[in-house]
């Protein structure tokens, strides 16, 4: 910006930098007469600086011999006016940023001079030179290393006593500007990535480590904030609510990328300060116990928002301890990190339905969730039978919630879940014993570990490579899970116990592989979620169908048939023209979707999950869209479905889908005579007219128009079309209106018998990748109208010639479908 304040060449010179600095020396007192002058001068002289440092070392060798850092200082105390201050911060920021010589900065930064415009009282209500002081901070850290870094701090007997321009910048780290927040973020990082064990020793001791609390406490305010919002969205969705959800989760990953930034500089017990902090502020109180439990009195801290945050955590975060440590309190009793030592989950006491609770603070900040004071109320578990029978009863394991949800969750809450294993499954900072124990150990990595153990003489290895799948571990925990676990119970206090010792990780891996074989067979879940348990599944499977027993693969095939039928249905619904397209489409993305490396959605997705179509959504049940939504979710659940039972089989999955091609058009089909080529109509063509019935229609009020009517298919297209008779060729016409056959309905009027009613449907189906919330749902229904014709023949047997003739069209169309189709679908199912 300063740039602009450049002047001619000739200005350039050592003689201007003398007067400047003459008319500066001469200043007494700035007031209204001067104050222009003082202000001209400070900016010159940085300008001066500047070009002397690149092109003419005299230039500062003058500012040091004047010492006009000396002077900056002396304006800044005799003058009143913050235009003025403003200047100096501007003229200070710009030498700083400027300056190259390593010389130069030594300079600025080996006196007192710097260090006491950090710490002038400025008037910083006047938000303008806030910011100029926030830049000044942030350009004096970009010089920052490990010489220069010495220089601005204050010591006795060889330790750190004062470092002014920490201290000074972290005052300002929660400011209400967002942009005042990232600067101080910014210098921060500066200095902790200077790497000096001296100033890391300052910053990691009492009261500065201060400053790592409250970003953790600044930060669980943000995910209280965003609770409030999912749980207000939950009640009425829009466009501004989903909005604010958003910068409300862009906020809050910019504040673990920061944490992440700040652990990464090695400074030592920093990291350990951040995660014992984030457990015992936000995990264990709030996002662990939310997940069973409910806040009672308006205060709720939601699953949803639990499960997002989690997904969030783990993936940004990359800290072993927290990771481990978060793992561990899943598979152990919910009991520890219930905030009332009283409070059991429903099934582990006599009345199941009752409620037991500790009464709120009333003075408590609203909105504030102190784990010591809130209302629980604790559901009951839903947990399919084989995850009953295999947790010993052990249904109190927060492992086993997040299975009840994929069981039995609706959307959000599988998703939820979903991101929540996947994340474990890849974060590399989490010890194998911990996926183990989550029933999420990738096979190859299983089979691995156990031929290691084989091979360096470890019977218990050897036992569980060969044995059968219901054996039992010798070993019990591995080291890694009994060091957490006692971490647990020493350094959070939370009571905590592991009821699984001596269970073989197969139980822990069937508990996940039920619960997506189980999800696999609902219909109440939307396609893209479907999606995402058939990822996890891939991962957990990559290569072998020896773990799917009889159930499973029952499971499958029934669901499969069932998709099968669906499938066969849509070949006679409204968008069978698009069917077999759809489907190769979906095929690919599914398969790509599956196989990929990590999952295909950021957590936030959590927040906003696909929505299952459904009419309460906004759209009538009879409109060509909601038809279209149903046909895709169909599609999509079938190639998942379909590609299950390839996978299942031990197969490899093919590239493309094993549909017929096309057949041959008879001679004696419509379009034939018609004379239409492979390319299918198109307006202001020509076409023979020897199977058309002349009708009337009026596209708008008063003026009607005559055509000569045809509904002709070809392969799985079809078509109505409208021509104008040709005057000079007869039996001839001219295409003028092409719609689609699929969908059109054919009625004739109940009162007029020469009235045939058909819906016009568009062309295409618009639907996107985005998720399908019913704001989308409503706009999309705004942007894809049917159409309704209404067309007038001359008697009553020419309204039935064109309702028959578009019966048998549509039967031709839907059954080319069905052939292509067939053979796919009676293969997989032999």
């Amino acid at each position: 910006m300063w740039f602009s304040f450049w002047r001619s060449r000739d200005r350039f010179t050592l003689d201007e930098l003398k007067y400047l600095t003459d008319q500066l020396m001469r200043v007494q007192v700035v007031n209204d007469l001067n104050k222009d002058f003082v202000i001209e001068a400070l900016r010159s002289i940085a300008e001066l600086i500047t070009y002397g440092d690149q092109h003419d070392t005299n230039f500062f060798e003058f500012f040091m011999e004047k010492q006009v850092m000396g002077e900056f200082v002396r304006i800044l105390r005799i003058s009143k006016n913050v235009i003025v201050s403003v200047q100096l911060l501007q003229t200070m920021s710009i030498m700083i940023q400027n300056l190259k010589s390593d010389h130069s900065i030594y300079y600025l930064f080996s006196n007192e001079h710097i260090n006491f415009l950090i710490t002038y009282s400025f008037d910083f209500r006047n938000e303008e030179l806030l910011s100029y002081y926030i830049s000044f901070l942030r350009a004096i850290s970009g010089k920052l290393n490990k010489n220069t870094i010495s220089l601005l701090v204050k010591t006795e007997n060889e330790e750190i006593v004062a470092f002014p321009l920490y201290v000074e910048a972290i005052r300002f780290a929660f400011h209400e500007e967002g942009m005042i927040r990232t600067a101080v973020r910014a210098l921060t990082l500066n200095v902790y990535h200077v790497g000096d064990v001296s100033v890391n020793k300052y910053i990691a001791s009492i009261p500065h480590a201060d400053y790592f609390l409250n970003l953790v406490k600044f930060f669980r305010e943000h995910c209280i904030s965003l609770n409030g919002m999912v749980l207000r969205t939950t009640e009425s969705q829009g466009l501004e609510s989903t909005s604010s959800i958003l910068s409300a989760v862009d906020e809050i990953e910019d504040n673990l990328y920061y944490f992440n930034d700040v652990v990464s500089a090695g400074i030592p017990d920093v990291g350990t300060l951040i995660t014992d902090t984030m457990l015992k502020l936000l995990i264990f109180p709030l996002l662990l116990p939310s997940l069973r439990i409910e806040v009672s009195g308006g205060k709720k801290f939601g699953s949803v928002t639990s499960l997002y945050l989690l997904c969030c955590i783990l993936r940004i975060l990359k800290i072993k301890d927290l990771a481990n440590t978060v793992a561990v309190a899943l598979i152990c009793s919910i009991e520890g990190l219930l905030p009332n030592s009283e409070a059991k989950l429903n099934g582990f006491r006599g009345d199941h339905d009752e409620t037991h609770e500790s009464h709120v603070d009333d003075e408590k900040p609203s909105g504030d969730l102190d784990s010591s004071s809130i209302i629980v109320s604790v559901p009951s578990l839903s947990i399919s039978p084989s995850a009953q029978h295999n947790c010993g009863g052990s249904a109190s394991v927060l492992r086993d919630a997040l299975i009840s949800y994929i069981t039995s969750g609706d959307d959000v809450q599988v998703v939820g879940s979903l991101s929540v294993l996947a994340t474990f499954l890849q974060t590399k900072e989490l010890d194998e014993s911990m996926l183990d124990a989550l029933g999420i150990l990738p096979q190859r990595k299983q089979h691995k570990k156990l031929l290691l153990k084989a091979l360096v003489g470890e019977d218990s290895g050897e036992e569980q490579l060969f044995a059968s799948e219901n054996c039992t571990s010798k070993d019990g925990c591995d080291g890694e899970l009994n060091i957490y676990l006692q971490r647990l119970k020493d350094q959070y206090e939370v009571s905590c116990s592991y009821q699984e010792v001596g269970e073989s990780p197969r139980v822990h891996r069937y508990l996940v592989l039920d619960a997506l074989i189980s999800l696999f067979c609902r219909t109440n879940i939307s396609a893209d979620t479907l999606w995402d348990g058939g990822w996890l599944l891939r991962q957990l499977l990559p290569y072998s169908e020896s773990e799917f027993n009889n159930h499973h693969l029952q499971s499958l095939k029934d669901s499969y048939k069932k998709c099968c039928s669906q499938l066969l249905d849509e070949a006679r619904g409204t968008w069978p023209d698009l069917l077999i397209q759809v489907l190769s489409d979906e095929w690919r993305k599914c398969k790509r979707a599956i196989e990929a490396s990590s999952p295909r959605k950021e957590p936030k997705s959590i927040l906003f999950p696909t929505k299952k179509y459904s009419p309460s959504d906004g759209m009538p049940a009879e409109s060509s869209f909601a038809a279209g939504e149903t046909m895709y979710e169909c599609v999509k659940v079938f190639v998942l479905l379909h590609q299950l039972q390839i996978f299942s089989a031990g197969r490899s999955l093919p590239d493309q889908l094993p549909i017929l091609p096309p057949a041959d058009f008879p001679e004696n089909s419509r379009a034939k005579s018609a004379g239409l080529n492979v390319i299918g109509p198109k307006l202001s063509t020509e076409l023979s007219l020897v199977d058309a019935v002349p009708c009337r229609i009026a596209f708008e009020r008063g003026k009607e128009r005559h055509f000569s009517f045809l509904a002709i298919s070809m392969g799985t297209s079809g078509w109505i079309i409208l021509a104008e008779e040709s005057p000079q060729k007869p039996r001839y016409g001219t295409v003028r209106v092409v719609a689609p056959l699929a969908g059109c309905k054919p009625r004739i009027d109940d009162r007029h018998s020469r009235w045939l009613h058909l819906r016009i449907r568009p062309s295409t189906l618009p639907l996107t990748e985005t998720a399908k919330n019913a704001a989308n749902l409503k706009l999309k229904s705004k942007s894809l109208v049917d159409g309704r014709w209404t067309l007038a023949f001359r008697d009553e047997a020419s309204c039935k010639s064109a309702l028959t003739m578009i019966l048998e069209e549509i039967d031709l169309q839907c059954s080319e479908v069905e052939r292509r189709l067939r053979h796919m679908i009676s293969e997989e199912e032999m």
